[in-house]
């Protein structure tokens, strides 16, 4: 019998079936259960109450306003209203909202911790593998019975090893990595196959950024997306847990002889700087081909590129620099976390004075439907992880999906631009 990934190890644990293999269906049994306010306690509060209104396991559901924090209507006021008292009634201790976006909370807090099972009722809950926790996104009805039986089946995914093995080349960023995979793969090719990002790129790679090639695999359709935890793993959870618990943990390493379905191997420093056409991630294309395209807007953000090595990114470009009086240029952090972060090291000061809008910490206008929205035929070039049609605005509007680097060079100018020119 050959070894097993990282994927089948946690799906084993969690289910106490040693010998599963891709394909079988299991019952397992999630470490932590994530909600957030769009498609949590609303979504299942009736049902939950007529099924005998009892959570098996408390102590492991978490749940996080985020969508509609701050709220910029009614609807979204009483939302938030709604889910607090819903965390209040039962008692749910793991409960933020103004904190940030969930994903980003999640790993801020120590929640998503190496060789666990994580769900969310969120998509992008697939970050978490970034630190070694199998994380997927699940739906409401999937999550009411969680939260009743405190588990649900998973079909044990196929696995794809992609390594990156090189130095990341000037202007190139883990956004650049994942939407190269997303441009190769194509629409689809990731559907329901776990991801293990690996190589020397990822061993230098700071988990900031980790977690936005993570993020992203989900945009291909993968049910997972994880990078084994190495000393940066550790370093990083360290300080955000509680005290003792760090001794607890039971990380999962892939075997020699891991079983993958296909393997793909990058050397990184053939890669460019990339942008995802609109409407979709997968329609990817070297930033150079569609210089000069105007734009209305530059926004950094959201769980894929609102951390502090994003904002960092954009106050390199932007320091010294002002943002075109043709664009307006919105920056969302991930968290009060990094929003704090930014402040103790004047990376806000740097990019509101070359003209920037800083906004509240949270989803903004990626996900939330508020602070940056686009109107009809505007042009956006964005570090989030979706460019849909009317994902952020109008359905006229056009979002083109790049790097922090790429879109701060691109506020500068007023136009799609290479970051390249301004690092040169």
């Amino acid at each position: 019998m050959s070894g097993k990934t990282i994927s089948e190890k946690i799906l084993a644990r969690q289910s106490g079936n040693s010998n599963l293999s891709p394909g079988d269906i299991v019952w397992a049994q999630p470490n932590v259960a994530m909600m957030d306010d769009p498609l949590g306690p609303k979504m299942i509060e009736h049902e939950l109450r007529r099924l005998g209104n009892q959570i098996k396991f408390p102590e492991r559901i978490v749940v996080i306003s985020d969508h509609c924090a701050p709220p910029s209507t009614i609807l979204q006021a009483d939302l938030l209203t709604l889910t607090r008292n819903w965390a209040k009634e039962y008692q749910i201790t793991r409960f933020h909202e103004y904190e940030g976006i969930c994903h980003q909370v999640m790993v801020e807090k120590g929640y998503v911790r190496p060789g666990e099972l994580t769900v969310g009722t969120d998509s992008h809950t697939v970050m978490g593998g970034a630190l070694g926790s199998f994380s997927t996104g699940i739906g409401s009805t999937e999550m009411l019975g969680v939260l009743i039986t405190g588990e649900m089946w998973f079909k044990v995914p196929e696995t794809i090893q992609i390594k990156f093995d090189g130095t990341l080349p000037d202007g190139v960023m883990a956004k650049d990595l994942i939407l190269r995979v997303l441009g190769d793969f194509g629409n689809g090719g990731l559907t329901y196959r776990a991801i293990e990002f690996s190589g020397s790129t990822i061993d230098e790679m700071e988990v900031d950024q980790r977690l936005c090639l993570s993020n992203m695999t989900v945009e291909g359709g993968a049910k997972a997306g994880l990078i084994q935890p190495d000393l940066k793993t550790f370093d990083y959870i360290k300080t955000k847990m509680e005290p003792g618990n760090f001794e607890s943990l039971e990380p999962a390493y892939p075997d020699v002889d891991a079983n993958y379905c296909e393997s793909k191997r990058y050397q990184t420093e053939e890669i460019r700087p990339l942008i995802a056409l609109p409407h979709n991630p997968e329609n990817v294309a070297p930033i150079e081909e569609v210089e000069k395209v105007e734009l209305d807007q530059a926004y950094i953000g959201s769980c894929a590129g609102g951390r502090l090595s994003d904002l960092v990114a954009a106050a390199l470009i932007l320091k010294g620099r002002k943002v075109s009086s043709s664009i307006r240029m919105i920056v969302c952090p991930a968290s009060r976390t990094v929003y704090q972060q930014a402040l103790k090291q004047r990376i806000l000061d740097i990019l509101y004075e070359s003209g920037a809008i800083i906004t509240a910490a949270g989803c903004g206008a990626c996900g939330g439907g508020h602070s940056g929205v686009l109107g009809a035929n505007e042009r956006c070039i964005s570090s989030t992880n979706r460019n849909f049609k009317g994902r952020m605005g109008d359905p006229s509007s056009m979002v083109y999906l790049a790097s922090p680097l790429s879109v701060a060079a691109s506020a500068v100018t007023g136009k799609i631009t290479d970051p390249r020119i301004f690092l040169d």
